[in-house]
């Protein structure tokens, strides 16, 4: 599984890359693999406002419908519509093709609020032994 470093990982299992004052957020490599085949995902209009921790979008597989979370609060100026028709980059790509939303931050600062690689990787559950 991959943890990337450059990016803050929230306890609901999203990522938020920072760019100067923007952040692209999508889910962790360890969400979709416990989501299974990614088969739907809904994705705010941009323009939007959006809060720390609120529900952003929804995301279906063939075992669960989750909603997504926002890590920090901004705007959405971008989404990524070609999971509209591809919903499984999520699963393949997960970190790159699979990403979300763009957001225009409103407190920057916020994404140091959020777990770094280690953290979010030393907080999930253990792996069975095989």
């Amino acid at each position: 599984m991959e943890f990337p470093p450059q990016l803050r990982y929230t306890t609901s299992d999203e990522w938020l890359h920072v760019q100067g004052r923007e952040g692209v957020v999508g889910i962790t490599d360890h969400a979709q693999d416990q989501l299974g085949d990614i088969v739907f995902v809904e994705l705010p209009e941009i323009g939007r406002q959006v809060k720390r921790g609120e529900a952003f979008g929804v995301i279906e597989s063939v075992k669960a419908v989750c909603d997504l979370h926002t890590p920090v609060d901004g705007e959405v100026i971008a989404r990524n519509d070609a999971l509209t028709d591809a919903p499984e980059l999520v699963n393949r790509s997960p970190y790159a093709d699979g990403w979300m939303i763009r957001l225009r931050l409103s407190d920057p600062a916020q994404a140091t609020e959020l777990r770094d690689a280690a953290a979010y990787q030393a907080a999930l559950p253990a792996a069975p032994a095989h």
